[in-house]
């Protein structure tokens, strides 16, 4: 075995604890498919991270990026938590203002923002409505009227996201799913805040103040069912759904994690031609393994 740089962070939080935990293996390159996927098993964190070189010339880092049960080609908090180890480690990337990773998408194009970092959401694989049928299905699963989805779309960037929009973020904290049948359902459910009359409108504000909607992500694991606490893949596509739709402003901001304890905030922001999807990292772990 090798002794391996090693760190663990928590993603779309400024306070530890509040946000969504990855693991991070600075020092991945030799390590095979197969020890990847069983330390990803072992750690049983949402996702854990190899950064590797690039085989791209353009990029200037490689992840490879596991849950406890597959490889995934893209996921949102473990992009902005690599990059933020990536640099941490002594990472330099060959435009000041810019880092860009290579993953199974192709290349990601991330930003410093501030304290955040942000990434620029990557193209859908699938979008449009969902089938009537699907939504249908989602209702039951969700416990709610059909009538209370009030839109739906395929938001597929890697993971298979599907989503819908209820009235309000305070039906979305009251869900409680129960999975039953509905075994390969795996749906991200946004509901906007609640204001005299309106959305909620989020600029720049700090962490914590109001925000725009309130999502919750929803997928079996080993069974049972499973909630994300913070989901970047999922608010990515969101914004491009929402914002090209009309449906949410070119900047907000997402809660996630509520109903979880948790306080996670995304921030986004469409600049006219890129979605960008931001938020803080705070350092948890720094270390050593045997890999």
């Amino acid at each position: 075995m090798t002794t391996r740089r090693f760190a663990q962070v928590d993603v779309f939080t400024a306070r530890a604890g509040y946000g969504n935990a990855l693991a991070v293996v600075i020092d991945g390159d030799g390590v095979s498919d197969e020890a990847m996927a069983r330390f990803a098993r072992w750690t049983n964190l949402s996702e854990t991270t190899f950064l590797l070189p690039p085989t791209d010339a353009r990029a200037d880092y490689r992840v490879r990026i596991f849950t406890p049960t597959t490889e995934l080609p893209f996921a949102g908090h473990p992009t902005l938590g690599s990059c933020h180890v990536w640099l941490a480690s002594g990472g330099r990337p060959r435009d000041a203002d810019e880092v860009v990773q290579q993953c199974g998408v192709g290349l990601v194009r991330i930003r410093r923002d501030g304290e955040r970092l942000a990434f620029a959401a990557p193209p859908r694989r699938k979008d449009g409505p969902l089938d009537e049928a699907m939504v249908e299905r989602i209702a039951r699963f969700l416990g709610v009227p059909r009538a209370d989805i009030v839109a739906h779309e395929h938001c597929d960037n890697g993971p298979g996201w599907m989503a819908v929009m209820l009235k309000s973020a305070e039906q979305v904290l009251a869900l409680q799913p129960r999975l039953g049948s509905e075994t390969d359902i795996e749906v991200g459910v946004v509901g906007p805040r609640t204001m005299p009359g309106k959305v909620g409108v989020v600029g720049s504000q700090a962490e914590g103040s109001d925000t725009a909607f309130e999502v919750r992500a929803f997928f079996p694991a080993h069974g049972a069912l499973a909630e994300d606490p913070v989901t970047g893949s999922l608010n990515a596509a969101l914004a491009q759904w929402l914002i090209d739709s009309g449906r949410a402003p070119r900047r907000y901001v997402a809660a996630q994690g509520t109903a979880l304890g948790r306080a996670g905030r995304v921030f986004v922001e469409h600049d006219g031609r890129d979605v960008w999807i931001g938020g803080h990292v705070a350092p948890c772990i720094e270390g050593t393994l045997a890999l």
